[in-house]
């Protein structure tokens, strides 16, 4: 929590606005019940206010049978003369000449009283003296309306602007993150992505980062604004009668069981179903990108078994997430249905009694029912809690990964030419699990040089240690006469072009495939690299030419246009390093015609280096080195080794012979 609450620091001003808001948000809440309780007490039920002569310009005077009088907000005072309106078998009267406690046993009800003053001469009231009468009553309903009506806009306004703020906070944030992590996931190495399922990154830069949002955008604010409902419920209840608010708090001890309870709960579902979601994510991204394969083996009956498990197991995590809701939004429910119950059985009595006005009555009754009502969504609250904190932890796992392989922080700035040398180089993917044992060649700039061997002979990872994607254990590799750990990665990487022999094809057009999107390369460029390398002939021919749009993987190209085009995009970035491993692998015997020339271009005037398994493709190169297990065990050009009758011989011979 303390890690995500860091990311609201740019938006400190935001957060106390929005803070402030709830608080304001809180009060109008608050308040409205307050004024329909008033105006129950004081205009409603107001003929149960007794009224005294006063002059005509006093305030809220009436004017009755030829006198003015006004009603008595006050206690009541001894020695006083009082009129009193008196409800009787359905006609309202008037009482005169009262006295202060006389006035007091007719608002409570006294029905023999009213009885004995109807009988004695109360006068009684017309409709139009009555309305006259009450006047002040209705206009002060009017203000009470005009005022709840008042309040409900500016909620309505705070609660628009206070959600608006929130949103628009919390898409910042996410923003903030998802660009976080997908950057620093650019950064980690190849063997992270070796041994990470691609779903499981899919799902932390998508899924957990929304529900970090629901964090920052909704849970937060809420929490706080429901702690503050409840105390400050609580503090006006008891502000109001503290027995009464005493009764209301009778089954908050239940309520706290049922809210911890769920909570545990919650959380647990919560935890389950992300990572059943993590699950299905990844088994999909990785099938639907096999699928040719399940197809070719005619396994999709089987796919379909694994992924009805998968999708049963996850229906099951939302299930049990669904019921441990279900379970407790109707107990909360009911608890509160129970306290309502016993806050109007408590309180009519009391209002019975006359110890307790039905204005008050409703305040505690809107309170009641609106009391359990931030508990239940605290508790839910704290579950989405759990879910984003549980996300934030994957999310977080994943940009606690440190790069094996980083810049050094003050690199050697060198202008590549393509000198290559390893000196004494042990390599392991796995620890003490050699794949090159003592390996030491030099390839000097402009220079064509080529490993051969046997599937396992270390050939490819000394493609990749040239480009620094991984760390040698012992030696050095040294570019320029510079290690390769001195240089800045980006420098290095950019001077090495590498053709390989699966090539990726981005969505998009031809255009970007081969620029990349490097606004730097011209489209010019662009048309250059693809007219050297012959990819020019197939590229014209599209519709769109090089805006010609491009599926997925390249599907709708052949093996050997892709192969061209990844040609055109090494070329483009004008490499000093020039990889190819197993370049024309996927190319046939037509399309490697076509770029055989285009390949000396390629590499004129370039320090290559070449894997092939057809040694028909190497045989030009100026070096041929023949790897075994890991070393380096003949080297030469293609007649020298030829002549030493050894392991590269028997490779020829074998390759002659099929």
């Amino acid at each position: 929590m303390k890690r995500l609450l860091a990311y609201l620091k740019p938006h400190k001003w935001v957060m106390t606005g929005a803070t402030l808001l709830v608080l304001l948000i809180i009060v109008v809440e608050l308040y409205r019940p307050i004024i329909i309780g008033d105006a129950i007490d004081d205009n409603i039920n107001g003929y149960y206010h007794p009224y005294q002569t006063a002059s005509p310009s006093a305030p809220e005077a009436v004017k009755y049978r030829g006198q003015w009088l006004t009603k008595t907000r006050g206690a009541l005072k001894n020695g006083e003369a009082y009129y009193q309106i008196l409800l009787y078998q359905d006609e309202y009267y008037m009482a005169e000449e009262l006295t202060a406690k006389e006035c007091e046993q007719l608002s409570a009800g006294d029905n023999a009283l009213s009885k004995t003053y109807v009988e004695n001469g109360a006068s009684k009231l017309t409709k139009n003296e009555l309305k006259e009468l009450r006047h002040y009553d209705f206009v002060g309903i009017l203000k009470a309306a005009g005022l709840f009506l008042s309040l409900l806009l500016i909620g309505f306004v705070l609660n628009a602007l206070d959600t608006w703020m929130l949103q628009k906070m919390g898409q910042k944030i996410v923003y903030q993150m998802r660009e976080e992590v997908f950057t620093h996931i650019h950064s980690l190495s190849l063997n992270f992505f070796n041994n990470t399922p691609v779903g499981k990154l899919v799902t932390r830069v998508s899924n957990d980062t929304e529900a970090v949002n629901e964090l920052f955008s909704t849970i937060l604010v809420k929490l706080f604004k429901n702690i503050v409902k409840i105390l400050g419920y609580a503090v006006i209840m008891l502000s109001i009668d503290v027995r009464m608010a005493g009764v209301s708090f009778l089954l908050l001890p239940l309520v706290t069981v049922l809210t911890f309870f769920f909570r545990f709960l919650s959380r647990k579902a919560y935890q389950l179903t992300r990572t059943k979601i993590t699950e299905i994510n990844t088994f999909l991204s990785e099938h639907i990108s096999g699928m040719k394969l399940i197809q070719i083996f005619a396994r999709e009956e089987v796919k379909y078994q694994e992924f009805k498990q998968k999708s049963w197991e996850l229906y099951r995590a939302n299930w049990r997430e669904v019921m441990t809701f279900a379970i407790f939004r109707p107990s909360i429910y009911l608890v509160s249905v129970l306290a309502m119950v016993i806050v109007i059985g408590t309180g009519s009595l009391s209002v019975l009694g006359n110890t307790l006005s039905l204005g008050t009555l409703f305040v505690f009754i809107t309170y009641i029912s609106s009391f359990f009502e931030p508990i239940q969504e605290l508790a839910e609250q704290f579950g989405t809690l759990q879910s984003s904190l549980a996300s934030a932890d994957k999310i977080f796992s994943i940009l606690d990964v440190e790069p094996e392989i980083v810049s050094p922080v003050r690199p050697i700035d060198v202008s590549i030419k393509g000198r290559i040398e390893f000196r004494y180089v042990w390599f392991a993917y796995e620890k003490d699990d050699y794949i090159l044992k003592d390996v030491s060649f030099v390839i000097e700039p402009g220079e064509k040089a080529a490993f051969v061997g046997a599937t396992g002979a270390g050939k490819t990872s000394i493609l990749n240690l040239i480009g620094r994607y991984f760390d040698i254990q012992k030696g050095e590799i040294l570019i320029d006469g510079v290690d390769i750990r001195s240089i800045d990665t980006d420098v290095l990487r950019r001077a090495i072009g590498q053709v390989q022999q699966d090539v990726f094809i981005f969505t998009g057009d031809i255009k970007s495939n081969i620029t990349l999107n490097n606004d730097a390369i011209s489209i010019e460029e662009v048309k250059r690299a693809a007219q050297v390398v012959n990819a020019d002939s197939f590229i014209t021919q599209m519709p769109g030419g090089y805006n010609a749009p491009v599926t997925e993987r390249g599907s709708t190209l052949s093996a050997g246009q892709r192969q061209l085009l990844s040609f055109a995009r090494t070329l483009a970035y004008n490499p000093a390093i020039l990889v190819l491993d197993e370049a024309t692998a996927n190319i046939d015997t037509e399309t490697e015609s076509l770029i055989t020339s285009a390949l000396e271009k390629l590499m004129e005037g370039r320090t290559t280096i070449m894997v092939a398994h057809r040694l028909s493709t190497i045989q030009h190169a100026d070096k041929i080195m023949v790897m075994h297990k890991g070393r380096i065990e003949e080297s030469g050009s293609h007649q020298q080794l030829l002549r030493q009758n050894g392991l590269y011989k028997k490779l020829y011979e074998l390759q002659l012979v099929d």
